[in-house]
């Protein structure tokens, strides 16, 4: 998971870039970088840490031009320590491109063998983001003529990246003196948004981003959601073109871009991220009421912030108190983001508070959007009896997470997830709650796509199905191996 975004228009674009990364600060806090367009001539800051931190007056006025690409980074392959590894990436032919992705390929091993072998093309990293610029270079290589660049020679290109990489991919690259280019995977794992604001009397600015939240704010109305697939092209003049790239597309969109990861005023393929969370904590509700006794349940209290959507519905529904007994410290990241175990379980303490007036002598019903390694969520049980609470049932919003997440989310180790190999009754004696409550599997799919047009969704941390086919007990195995959370 992290946040990119790309834009084409008539002003300095680095001040634009700059804002929708703060927008988009939630979904990567390891690092960020800023690329623009001047005529002809790319210009790229790279920094650790977040946005707010990481840039300077001097960095700003070191990117001029109107064609603009930004990132955030969460790490999920290779090593977050690594400065080298930061977003955006550059490769200086065909033409200079540079490029930011969203996502995770799971071929790295046979395309870094055919980047060697047969394209001869040199990595410096280990970031599956340098696989697929130098893939993307090389083919827009191999469909370059004598004459200026077109969107059918680009467009061609991408379809043979599609047929090249597995996994998730939202990318957007700018080429120098050309324009921009954006495009989504075949099954569209990774969000990806499309914008635009009024030029004048004729003519648009236009923005693709991670999140529509990074459109509102700035005067862009939302247009679409790039489909899977789909390739956008949009010249430096903000001519749009588009084509459909892959021979199969088919909306497989990533679950827990609205169980945890994505803002809840964002709309992701059509879905209101808020609103799939209210709907996620009515089914908890039904589910909370099935199996804990009612007596044993005084109040009801979010984690902030991404699961008071859901809690609020529980409450609401159950007809329980709804009370904010844990106070956030917004000067901490979001721990699940956090590189390495000790830093979560250091930042958990640092970023939450109980407050003993709302526990003592109460029995409490805990909601959390998710639980994951189960180290935030042992943390907040015993705040929550050090506080004075009398019994504390734990709520989580999202089904068991049982599996690794390769598309994108940082959970490469089933050892590490507290669900893997453990009955229910097991993760409650694991975190230190009297009860524990998960969401329903099915119940979770219903309450997202209730409404929306979209017929499935990528599960796979939840029950093993993973939707591109290729990933085996092996490749699971060699990511345990090579990749650190």
């Amino acid at each position: 998971m992290c946040g990119i975004v790309g834009i084409v228009s008539s002003e300095p674009v680095n001040q634009l870039v700059y804002d929708s990364l703060l927008l988009l600060q939630h979904r990567g806090q390891d690092s960020t970088g800023i690329a623009t367009v001047d005529g002809s001539t790319l210009h790229m800051v790279k920094a650790k840490g977040q946005v707010r931190e990481a840039y300077r007056t001097r960095d700003m006025r070191a990117l001029p031009g109107t064609l603009g690409l930004g990132h955030v980074r969460y790490a999920t392959k290779g090593s977050a320590a690594n400065e080298e590894e930061t977003q955006p990436f550059y490769v200086n032919a065909p033409y200079g491109i540079v490029l930011v992705h969203n996502g995770n390929l799971t071929n790295t091993r046979e395309l870094t063998d055919e980047l060697y072998r047969v394209d001869r093309r040199h990595l410096n990293t280990t970031s599956d983001t340098e696989l697929l610029i130098n893939i993307l270079a090389n083919e827009l290589q191999a469909q370059i003529g004598p004459g200026d660049l077109d969107p059918d020679q680009l467009f061609t290109a991408v379809s043979r990246v599609h047929e090249r990489v597995e996994g998730s991919y939202a990318t957007i690259a700018l080429i120098a003196g050309h324009g921009l280019l954006a495009f989504r995977d075949p099954y569209g794992i990774r969000p990806l948004v499309l914008g635009r604001r009024p030029l004048g009397f004729v003519g648009f600015e236009w923005i693709v981003a991670s999140e529509t939240v990074a459109l509102e704010s700035q005067g862009f109305e939302f247009v679409r959601d790039v489909e899977p697939g789909e390739a956008i092209f949009i010249t430096m003049a903000g001519e749009l073109f588009s084509r459909q790239c892959a021979s199969n597309p088919t909306l497989i969109p990533c679950s827990f871009e609205y169980v945890y990861l994505a803002r809840p005023d964002s709309v992701i393929n059509g879905i209101s991220v808020y609103e799939a969370r209210l709907r996620l904590g009515d089914r908890l509700a039904d589910t909370v009421a099935a199996y804990t006794p009612m007596g044993d349940i005084d109040v009801v209290m979010p984690i902030p912030d991404s699961s008071r959507p859901a809690a609020m519905q529980v409450a609401q529904k159950l007809g329980i108190e709804y009370r904010e007994g844990f106070y956030k410290n917004r000067y901490v990241g979001r721990t699940f983001i956090m590189p390495g175990q000790a830093q979560r379980k250091k930042s958990v303490r640092q970023k939450l508070n109980a407050m003993s007036s709302e526990f003592k002598g109460k029995n409490i019903l805990i909601v959390d959007d998710s639980i994951v390694r189960g180290t935030t969520s042992k943390e907040i049980v015993d705040m929550a009896r050090q506080a004075g609470a009398n019994k504390v049932t734990f709520s989580s919003a999202a089904p068991p997470v049982r599996f690794p997440h390769v598309y994108g989310i940082n959970m490469p180790s089933r050892k590490e997830l507290v669900a893997f190999d453990r009955k229910i009754p097991e993760i409650a004696r694991e975190i230190g709650s009297d009860y524990l409550i998960y969401q329903e599997i099915e119940d979770m799919q219903s309450a997202i796509l209730q409404g929306s047009n979209v017929a499935d969704l990528e599960r796979s941390c939840f029950d093993g199905r993973y939707i591109t086919g290729t990933v085996t007990e092996e490749y699971l195995r060699w990511v345990e191996q090579t990749q650190l959370s």
